[in-house]
């Protein structure tokens, strides 16, 4: 049989299929990817298409092309239908599938390639492999993610600062993902703003404070302002970012070429905002960087709120610390004004002993010396008589450095005798000695020595000066000042006491001489004598102790009896003493229209009502002036000395007559109940002269009871007024601008300046939490002046294109009668155009003399600065009076326009309907202020009210926040 040899056309086909199955072969074996692959089995067709996934059915990859979205859900319907038994259709093949993660599919509408098999199987063996590495992957990444986790627990638990431990932040976040471009911002949701604690960007060099709050209008329709509003993740590009946000989107700061930011939230509120972004093309961020971005976040604000929180304890631990101190310093200063009151009370004791003892003169005054020296520096010290008829000044003792003529001088003008001459201490240094130099006091060979400054107080007889104390420094570390003076002048008063006691002494000393000498023949003369020094002394005692006018005791007797019922309340705690502490209200009106003589009537009078109203053992002392007071010695109950108070004023009822009138005559009392804790006759007097400050406070012709509070209360008012001070020298006072609208469009027709104090530790203050004190101190005039001149200045770009400036003026400045004046310098110093200006009035103020504010108002509006009439319908006017002053302009009150708010208010209709008749009547424009709800303004326009300001248009804001809203 023959056996058919084969043609050599087909041996070379065979030979040719060969080859090609081999080289298929090769390419596969050399496959590192499942794209290689795929290019094996597909060639040149690109009708097929292979779709393959770890992760299936997410993170589909398909070769050569991406295929339409329908091929896609054919491919996943296909393996779906293959896991649950069934048959794909033909164009489509299952070339793997594990069962769980790992597919592929290949899509072949005109018919499957060939090979099939060895590139399926090699397509399974890649698949795995990229399985396994992508687990890999995770694992490293999550080790990562842990790492960083770890890394920002432990920073928020370091000592580390707020600035270093974002930054650490930063660096965390760089490790996971592209961060160059990174910053984060805390969002406060009360005052709707935010901090950006850390930014940190290549292209956008803008610097921002982390303790500065931007309010999140600043950036309204911003990618930061809809991670707040939106409470979302947003990824992408600007026109990707566009489709994800909840409205039009306004680009702040730089356009990037990718974006991610997560909301961090807590408790289903937003509490910040974490964002990287990036400037660079073909760098993307992923749905998986922005998962892992949204876990960080959680433990990034975590982390924030830790450090925070420390921070917070700290300063509160600082504050609490100063607070300490200060306290600490305060009764330091309290303990050494009363070792200096209890020195200067032993020190007069020292003196009036001396008096009582039996010795010279010189020693008598080296003594006082010593006793002065313990209170100030005596070093240089000397005491001065003056002769009986006042020609002739000694000076019986001295102790000086540099001055060795002490003999007695006549006719000369010097310091010693300038105190002589006026009665009153004296205080000298350069410059008060140049001046009185100057007026003649002093003659200029008197001020030859190398005194530096001098300090002298005058010895008080009961005719007037007999001498003088006198203290002098010639070195420039050693200085005098007023509480010296206060000391030496104490001191003067017990010295010129003991010295006439001493003179009286040794006067009678020379009479017992002579005395027993002349012992039978002066008998007579020798009683008369002493009869005159017991007269004199007892005189002396009273004038001393007691008032010369009213004959009551004085302030001197008062304080001595305060001083042994306190040290009675030492021994006996249980017992308690009561001051009454006493003023004749409006007693300066008597003396300025009666005259001083029937100001003494009155105080005689009042002071013979005092006394009838207690009994033995308590006591009536006038203290100064019109001020009296009452020691009630035996206190059972407070109520007692109410009591004692109420009659107090009963008894000034009746009217009295002096200089000729009748008058009726009030009293205010000030209680001070007195128990073991004070220590000190000065706390007691002051604790009841607070409560008589409070009775005045109150209205007068009434008593008040010290507490604490009064203290406390007297304390904040003087720290308020000081700070306020303060302010003016630093600057601290800034205007805020609120929008004045018309109601038809929401159009800004003007601002309204508002006073804002910028205060170093508490932030922003509105007026009404210092204003009242200004007020009181004073202090209002120079602060409204300030104000004026800052919002001239600030508010001319506001009104540049129209519109007017409203300012608030006080009734005080109205007062004045160059105020018109004044205000016109200011506008033309500023070069503030008087047309766009008008000044808010109270219906208080056009009241307080209605003809005057007439003519300043028309001065105002000749000079084209209107009026405003401000929260009309609180206070006393009429609607007349709107016809009768030149307004431009009223300004409905807030408490009219708040009963809309819930809904229909006939009786603030009939009040508003009434005011726009007469406004449009008039042809004055009419503004209700306090508009919070659309409600109230669909109201008013109804109503036919034109113009309108409240929180509904705008909260005050300073400047730059209007001019950018322009």
């Amino acid at each position: 049989m023959t056996i058919p040899r084969l043609s050599k056309a087909k041996a070379e086909d065979a030979a040719a299929v060969s080859v090609r199955m081999e080289e298929t072969a090769t390419r596969l074996l050399h496959a590192a990817t499942p794209a290689e692959a795929i290019e094996v089995l597909l060639g040149t067709d690109r009708r097929a298409t292979v779709l393959w996934s770890t992760h299936w059915p997410r993170d589909i990859a398909c070769h050569p092309a991406a295929p339409a979205d329908a091929v896609l859900a054919e491919a996943v319907d296909a393996v779906d239908v293959a896991r649950t038994g069934g048959v794909p259709p033909e164009h489509l093949r299952i070339l793997h599938d594990d069962g769980d993660q790992i597919a592929a599919v290949l899509h072949c509408p005109a018919g499957c390639p060939e090979p099939l098999e060895p590139v399926a199987h090699r397509l399974r063996e890649l698949l795995t492999v990229l399985g396994m590495q992508q687990s890999v992957l995770r694992l490293e990444q999550a080790e990562m993610l842990q790492r960083s986790l770890y890394a920002i627990a432990d920073m928020a638990g370091s000592d580390l600062d707020m600035p270093d431990m974002l930054r650490g932040l930063h660096r965390i976040v760089s490790d996971l993902m592209y961060a160059e471009n990174f910053y984060i911002a805390l969002y406060d949701s009360d005052r709707d703003s935010l901090r950006f604690l850390y930014f940190a960007d290549a292209v956008d060099t803008q610097e921002l404070n982390p303790d500065q709050e931007v309010p999140l209008a600043q950036i309204e329709r911003g990618l930061t302002w809809y991670l707040v509003r939106d409470r979302k993740p947003l990824m992408g590009s600007s026109a990707q970012l566009r489709t994800q946000v909840s409205g039009p989107l306004r680009l702040h700061g730089a356009d990037s070429s990718d974006w991610l930011g997560v909301p961090m939230m807590r408790e289903g509120q937003v509490r910040g905002a974490l964002v990287v972004q990036s400037y660079l093309e073909g760098t993307q961020y992923t749905t998986a960087e922005m998962s892992l971005l949204a876990f960080v976040a959680e433990h990034v604000l975590t982390a924030l709120e830790r450090k925070t929180t420390q921070e917070e304890l700290e300063r509160r631990v600082e504050e609490r610390t100063r607070q300490l101190a200060e306290t600490n310093f305060e009764l330091r200063r309290e303990v050494v004004e009363r070792e200096r009151g209890e020195r200067l009370q032993a020190a007069l004791y020292q003196i009036a002993a001396l008096t009582n003892v039996e010795d010279t003169n010189e020693h008598f005054y080296h003594h006082v010396h010593a006793i002065v020296g313990e209170l100030i520096n005596a070093e240089n010290f000397y005491i001065a008589l003056a002769s009986d008829d006042g020609a002739t000044v000694s000076f019986p003792y001295a102790r000086d450095r540099h001055e060795r003529d002490w003999n007695a001088r006549s006719h000369r003008r010097g310091l010693t005798e300038y105190i002589l001459r006026t009665g009153k201490p004296l205080l000298v240094d350069g410059a008060r000695a140049q001046a009185l130099l100057e007026a003649g006091e002093i003659e200029p060979e008197m001020m030859v020595k190398p005194t530096l400054m001098w300090l002298g107080a005058p010895l008080l007889g009961a005719e007037g000066p007999i001498g003088v104390v006198a203290v002098q420094s010639y070195d420039s570390d050693v200085g005098f000042d007023e509480r010296d003076a206060e000391l030496l002048t104490f001191v003067s008063y017990q010295l010129a006491s003991s010295i006439q006691r001493h003179k009286a002494a040794d006067a009678l000393k020379q009479a017992n001489a002579s005395l027993e000498q002349r012992v039978e023949e002066r008998t007579g003369e020798l009683r008369e004598q002493i009869a005159v020094r017991e007269r004199v002394e007892a005189q002396l005692q009273h004038q001393v102790m007691h008032d010369a006018l009213t004959k009551l005791p004085n302030r001197v007797y008062l304080r001595d009896r305060l001083e042994r019922g306190i040290a009675r309340l030492r021994r006996n705690p249980g017992h308690r003493l009561g001051l009454l502490y006493i003023d004749v209200d409006r007693f300066k009106v008597v003396n300025d229209s009666l005259g001083h003589l029937a100001g003494d009537e009155v105080i005689k009078e009042v002071a013979r009502r005092l006394a009838a109203c207690v009994r033995e053992p308590d006591m009536v002392a006038r203290l100064a002036g019109d001020e009296f007071a009452i020691l009630i010695e035996q206190v059972q109950m407070p109520e007692a000395v109410s009591k004692i108070a109420q009659r107090v004023l009963q008894s000034m009822q009746p009217a009295m007559v002096a200089g000729g009138r009748e008058l009726q005559v009030s009293l205010s009392v000030g209680i001070a109940i007195i128990d073991d804790s004070y220590d000190s006759t000065d706390r007691i007097l002051h604790d009841a002269d607070l409560a008589l400050y409070s009775a005045k406070a109150a209205g007068r012709n009434r008593f008040a009871l010290f507490d604490g509070a009064m203290q406390h209360a007297t304390t904040g008012v003087l720290d308020l007024e000081q700070s306020l001070r303060d302010a003016l020298l630093n600057d601290e006072f800034m205007p805020y601008f609120q929008p004045l609208v018309r109601l038809a469009d929401d159009a800004v027709v003007g601002y309204e300046a508002l006073l804002r104090w910028q205060h170093p530790q508490r932030g922003v203050l509105a007026p009404g939490e210092f204003l009242q004190v200004a007020e009181d101190s004073g202090l209002i005039q120079a602060i409204d002046w300030r104000m004026f001149r800052l919002a001239l200045v600030c508010g001319q770009a506001l009104v540049r294109n129209g519109g007017y400036l409203t300012l608030n003026v006080s009734p005080r400045l109205f007062q004045q009668e160059d105020f018109d004046r004044r205000m016109l310098d200011l506008t033309t110093e500023i070069g503030f155009d008087p047309t766009h200006l008008r000044l808010e009035v109270t219906e208080g103020t056009l009241l307080g003399d209605p003809e005057a504010m007439v003519a300043v108002l028309q001065r105002l509006r000749d000079a084209n600065i209107e009026a405003a009439l401000d929260d009309f319908g609180t206070g006393h006017s009429s609607l007349g009076h709107v016809q009768r002053f030149p307004l431009k302009m009223i300004k409905i009150d807030r408490s009219f326009i708040a009963p809309f708010a819930a809904g229909a208010s006939p009786r603030s209709s009939a009040v508003i309907g009434a005011i726009l008749a007469l406004g449009h009547a008039l042809g004055v424009e009419i503004v209700a202020e306090g508009i919070e709800t659309r409600h109230q303004r669909e109201v008013l326009a109804t109503m036919g009210c034109d113009y309108g300001q409240g929180y509904l248009f705008g909260r005050p804001h300073p400047v730059d926040h209007w001019l950018d809203r322009q």
